[in-house]
């Protein structure tokens, strides 16, 4: 396959970003309710930071996860590899209706751990490919241990 160029490859770039924001969006808009109620009762674990953070960490995390999916894109085309890449998306846009919906840190749990799970895999299968994409990748799979650390002290703190 011959990588696009030019403006279509801009486009799809655009798209793979969009698409991560779009995923990014829809979790937050279906939980902001849970935002601004339940999840200010709970206990939270040390190290939680200020709610602001999130939306600019994720933001910019759906820009890299975007890039390097598109960087991939370009080499291998529709290969298995970026299915691998749309697991991980998958879990990602799960991982806050498990939370905030459910009302439920174990669920999130159950969600977040098959994520960071995925990333790795997604890391991994990149490496012999693209290492800028794999870079990309990194701050997200990073993110997403301290992610998973708060998810399981609001767990811990906050059993019934």
């Amino acid at each position: 396959m011959t990588p696009p160029t030019g403006r279509a490859s801009l486009f799809a770039l655009v798209g793979f970003i969009g698409l991560c924001q779009l995923s990014g969006m829809t979790a937050s808009a279906l939980t902001q309710p849970e935002v601004r109620g339940w999840y200010l009762t709970l206990a939270y674990p040390p190290g939680t930071p200020p709610g602001w953070v999130f939306p600019v960490v994720w933001t910019t995390l759906y820009v890299m996860i975007g890039t390097a999916g598109w960087r991939i894109w370009r080499r291998v085309g529709t290969a298995r590899v970026m299915r691998v890449w749309g697991w991980q998306l998958a879990f990602a846009t799960a991982w806050s209706p498990a939370f905030f919906w459910l009302h439920s840190p174990l669920a999130g749990l159950a969600v977040i751990v098959p994520l960071w799970l995925s990333i790795a895999w997604t890391i991994r299968a990149f490496a012999p490919l693209d290492r800028i994409a794999v870079w990309l990748l990194g701050p997200y799979l990073a993110w997403v241990s301290y992610a998973t650390y708060l998810n399981a002290g609001f767990w811990w703190l906050n059993r019934v």
